[in-house]
């Protein structure tokens, strides 16, 4: 496959996760937002989320202070901002464009009536009343496109490439939300009362659907420890970082032209990592030091896909 052609298909799958899990970040602070706790702590959640994402240094740019409107703003509806659901939607639909000739025509129509009418949503402004039905209606949008994908691709290698920008932003985001909290706490080291800590990791399991797979597996109290372990190493959840490794090394081995593939080495080597990784003997710190150290991997994951496969990366 021509690499102008993967490159399209690789990042048409990779923004519109990008979105989506935007979209669920955004979601698990709006409603952290609203719980006890306090102006600082709420602030200090927000500042987590732009230092996690690494956009604190961008969003200074624009404004001068923190707060909750600004911030969803700017990640919601500023075009200048590389990494806003509408600069990440608008990005689907141009690599998709550029790629109509491999696209079945309801895979087509979803992206470019996501895009229409998330234009006309964000123009309105009227999205700032109520900011997680946007968020829902994102999820959904997502849904229905990757859906369509599964659906209508024959399996060949532009399938295997737009799976492969999928599961690298999907570890990628489900790793910096498992970590907001952590980085919080960085921001704002005054400790949270109970209940705001117990809402909060709610929230994080339903952004990810993940509140009735717990239930399931743990049948008892919540806690972040039973939480990492369910989001980092549980293969049968498919946003834990195991389960998208899994499917990195699977679809990867489908496109290498050979076993020494470097990209294949390292989705191994990370898988590795996760599975033998004994979480149960970790505390809360060693899980931070943890995500970070998988951010610097998958993102290195995603040059060493680019350079073997693609096109240079472009972020």
């Amino acid at each position: 496959m021509l690499s102008r052609l993967a490159d399209n298909l690789y990042w048409m799958s990779r923004y519109m996760e990008r979105a989506e899990n935007t979209a669920r970040m955004l979601d698990v602070q709006h409603q952290s937002g609203m719980l006890p706790g306090g102006n600082a702590q709420v602030l200090g959640q927000w500042t987590a989320v732009l230092r996690r994402s690494d956009l604190e240094s961008a969003y200074f740019q624009r404004y001068s202070e923190i707060t909750s409107r600004s911030v969803l703003t700017f990640l919601v509806a500023d075009e200048g901002n590389p990494f806003s659901l509408v600069s990440c939607i608008s990005a689907v639909r141009e690599n998709a464009k550029a790629v109509r000739v491999v696209l079945a025509p309801e895979l087509w129509e979803s992206i470019n009536s996501t895009w229409m009418e998330f234009r006309t949503r964000v123009v309105r402004s009227d999205w700032q009343r109520d900011p997680s039905k946007l968020f829902e209606w994102i999820k959904l949008q997502s849904h229905l496109f990757r859906g369509a994908m599964i659906g209508t691709m024959l399996r060949d290698e532009a399938y295997y490439f737009s799976r492969i920008g999928t599961f690298v932003e999907r570890a990628d985001n489900t790793a910096r939300l498992l970590d907001v909290k952590y980085v919080a706490l960085e921001a704002t080291p005054t400790p949270s009362s109970g209940s705001a800590d117990y809402y909060f990791w709610v929230s994080v399991l339903r952004s990810v659907s993940a509140f009735e797979i717990y239930r399931k597996v743990y049948r008892d109290a919540i806690t972040p420890m039973r939480i990492a372990g369910l989001l980092i190493q549980h293969a049968q959840m498919p946003r834990s970082l195991l389960a998208c490794m899994n499917e990195l090394v699977a679809n990867i081995e489908k496109v290498a032209t050979s076993t020494d593939s470097e990209a294949l080495r390292q989705a191994g080597k990370m898988r590795a990592d996760i599975a033998y990784t004994s979480l149960a003997d970790y505390r809360e710190e060693q899980v931070h030091l943890f995500l970070q150290r998988f951010l610097v991997e998958i993102n290195s994951l995603a040059s060493t896909v680019s350079n073997e496969f693609l096109l240079p990366i472009n972020v």
